[in-house]
């Protein structure tokens, strides 16, 4: 049981409650971006460089990932190539995506790309906030007790 990050965009805090939690339960972590990334020392925390290249590092997480481990992505996409595998993604901002409700968040996706082609400006997510944050650390502790590793 691992829990892999897509860890080209992933914010810093919630790397820092990922290796925290790593500690705690004793977890491997692996965060896979297409750049360096500095990890603290820890048997249980790593990271995987791959090429640059577009969707590089999404193809690693799906290759590497199986059944009982969680990818952390705010990638709809990704999230949906992990699940149709059995494995759990989780939005940085606290949000269990699922078989139920990845087909509605990807058309949503698909919206929002084609109005953002035509020149409309949809703006970006908003900041990630103490909330966010929260709700975050909230869904890896149930997912965590789940497992017996909380």
């Amino acid at each position: 049981m691992s829990i892999w990050v897509d860890a080209d965009a992933c914010p810093n805090a919630i790397k820092e409650i990922l290796f925290r939690a790593a500690e705690r339960a004793q977890i491997p972590v692996v965060l896979v971006a297409n750049q360096w990334l500095r990890t603290p020392p820890s048997r249980f925390i790593r990271a995987i460089q791959v090429p640059a290249g577009l969707d590089v590092a999404d193809s690693e997480i799906v290759q590497r990932a199986a059944p009982g481990d969680l990818v952390v992505t705010a990638d709809i996409p990704l999230a949906a190539r992990v699940l149709e595998k059995g494995v759990l993604a989780l939005d940085p901002r606290g949000e269990l995506h699922t078989a139920d409700t990845i087909g509605q968040r990807l058309a949503m996706r698909n919206f929002m790309d084609e109005l953002r082609g035509s020149g409309v400006d949809t703006g970006g997510p908003p900041a990630l906030g103490a909330r966010d944050r929260q709700a975050f650390a909230n869904q890896l502790d149930r997912w965590l007790a789940q497992r017996g590793t909380a």
